[in-house]
């Protein structure tokens, strides 16, 4: 199959042109620099999507791209950064793909579990209300450019990733270090629920959405077993055999963080994946201690 990607630079999406390549498909890239390799396609978000001549041939779409939300604190300008990388280019590739003689069969577009907002201990599936706030409105705006690819008749999966655990990058390797030294703890009350996915599935899901007909609108892309911030601390301190002793109180991660430790560190968000296990995915990892003893070797 040939596949276009986007957002390969990044943590997810650097792993996924090795494991698609592994599998034998042809793999294409949106790249920001304009590049004379074949595999390469120039867009430049927000300004401009893809030449559709260029686009011609793909048989699935895998968006990725979007501005890191947890690098650096969320000045007016980092959070219009936020909001445009996703819905406006989002939007500027949906109408590229809409316009195509030979469209895709399928695109398979990131959203996040950050569509739910803060709902505490409540229990979430795709259709739940969406959250109220900064990150809910971004999920819904993201999710919403997807309509012209839908309406050309292109299956479109909304992947709401969750919190993506790997060591190479994100959560869990900003994580390492301090919990390496023993001065790891817990965040806030630690009760906040944390919905997870190891790397491996995440890679497996996207591969599961692009073959599964019957999978499509907003998926829940996290483990079945969410846990609490206080279980996820002691299940990384048990792995790496150091104690957890060190908390951080809201107001410090505040302090730290600004709005953003309202939004990702202290909000709980508690969802379940019900399309992907009703339609017959299966979990690489859904035990989070195992899945970390896998993802640090441990």
């Amino acid at each position: 199959m040939r596949v276009l990607i986007s957002g390969s630079s990044g943590l997810v999406g650097s792993s996924l042109l090795l494991y698609l390549g592994s599998k034998g498909h042809e793999v294409k890239t949106l790249v920001r620099q304009r590049s004379s390799h074949p595999s390469q396609i120039f867009w430049n978000p927000p300004e401009s999507g893809p030449a559709i001549e260029a686009l011609e041939g793909v048989q699935a779409v895998i968006h990725l791209a979007g501005e890191g939300i947890a690098s650096g604190r969320w000045t007016d300008f980092k959070k219009h950064a936020i909001r445009d990388s996703r819905a406006v280019g989002t939007r500027l590739l949906c109408d590229a793909l809409s316009r195509m003689k030979r469209p895709p069969k399928v695109l398979a577009s990131a959203s996040a579990i950050g569509y739910y907002g803060d709902r505490g201990a409540e229990i979430l599936h795709e259709a739940s209300a969406p959250g109220s706030g900064f990150l809910p409105e971004v999920c819904k705006a993201w999710e919403a450019a997807t309509a012209p690819a839908a309406a050309k008749g292109i299956r479109v999966v909304n992947l709401r990733f969750g919190v993506i655990l790997s060591p190479k990058g994100g959560a869990l390797a900003k994580m390492l270090l301090p919990f390496k030294m023993g001065v790891g703890g817990v965040l806030g009350s630690g009760a906040q629920y944390m919905s997870w996915l190891a790397l491996d599935d995440a890679l497996g899901i996207i591969a599961f959405a692009l073959d599964t007909a019957s999978l499509h609108g907003p998926v829940n892309a996290v483990a079945p077993q969410a846990v609490t911030n206080a279980e996820y601390t002691k299940s990384l301190g048990r792995v790496l055999k150091r104690p957890t002793i060190f908390p951080m109180p809201a107001f410090a991660a505040r302090l730290a963080f600004g709005e953003m430790a309202d939004a990702l560190l202290l909000a709980s968000a508690r969802v379940e994946p019900a399309a992907l296990l009703s339609s017959g995915y299966h979990f690489q990892w859904s035990d989070l201690e195992g899945a970390l003893r896998h993802l640090l070797n441990k």
